[in-house]
């Protein structure tokens, strides 16, 4: 039985918008310990499933598809994005040092 865990990927530093962010990603566990080759220092793997990456509209879709296929998985949480409001003033907003406040 196959391992694999769902998840939905935080956007790349990259962007500034969130277009491509929208979307769930199944991928496989690793099963085999990841080694050093010592002919030319790439890393490698005896399992070729790792890069193996099942794009999905929804966690639904996923998880239905691992069910499926009788796959167990592991179903992480989306964080969600924590927008604080801020004008371009409280940049340069003195606060004092003892106080508890934050700009």
């Amino acid at each position: 039985m196959k391992n694999v865990k769902i998840y939905k990927p935080s956007k790349n530093a990259m962007q500034s918008g969130r277009a491509k962010a929208s979307g769930w990603i199944l991928e496989y566990e690793t099963n085999s310990q990841r080694k050093v080759e010592p002919l030319m220092g790439w890393t490698s793997s005896g399992d070729t499933l790792n890069q193996v990456k099942l794009n999905f509209d929804t966690s639904a879709d996923a998880v239905a598809f691992a069910e499926k296929n009788n796959w167990q998985y592991n179903l992480l949480t989306e964080n969600k994005r924590r927008v604080k409001p801020r004008n371009y003033s409280d940049n340069f907003k003195y606060i004092p040092a003892n106080s508890d406040k934050k700009a």
